[in-house]
């Protein structure tokens, strides 16, 4: 089976989730969807530093659904500083069957965003300023800006029709 890797970067509070989440519905089952956030968060429970084991975990995750698994679905911050080499391996491992999506949206925007969603009680602005990193392009071949013009379906379709399903 030919296995179609998604990346999707970006921002805290960006929509990354929900779309990948929307993704993982329309596709369907056997869809592996990979987060961050679960992994690093729920599953390891440590902090997103250099270093931190969050990032082997994922990486053999994500590599698991190769060949067993018609999408695999990749979602987090993921700095470039930090994972750019991890993200880049994925790809290579991928054979080059991957599509990089990367939210570019105002911090205005992504404020506005997280304040709609539950963890906007568990942290605010003043987090979401502190770990902004903006214009983190990974700058590799065939990565696509999201942008915040865009609605939820906008992006659902422009990845759908990148995949041809």
């Amino acid at each position: 089976m030919e296995t179609t890797l998604i990346i999707l970067r970006g921002n805290s509070g960006s929509g990354k989730t929900t779309i990948a989440k929307r993704l993982q519905n329309h596709f369907g089952e056997g869809t592996l969807l990979v987060s961050q956030d679960t992994v690093r968060r729920e599953m390891l429970m440590v902090r997103d530093q250099e270093g931190n084991i969050s990032q082997d975990l994922i990486r053999q995750i994500t590599e698991y659904g190769k060949g067993k698994c018609k999408f695999v679905i990749l979602e987090g911050i993921f700095v470039k500083q930090r994972y750019k080499k991890m993200l880049e391996d994925l790809i290579h491992f991928y054979e080059g069957n991957a599509y990089i999506y990367y939210f570019d949206l105002s911090f205005k925007n992504t404020v506005e965003r997280h304040n709609s969603r539950p963890q906007a009680e568990e942290f605010g602005e003043e987090s979401l300023r502190s770990w902004w990193s903006p214009n983190d392009q990974l700058g590799v071949e065939y990565e696509k800006m999201l942008t915040e013009e865009m609605t939820q379906k906008d992006i659902l379709d422009l990845i759908c029709t990148h995949l041809e399903v």
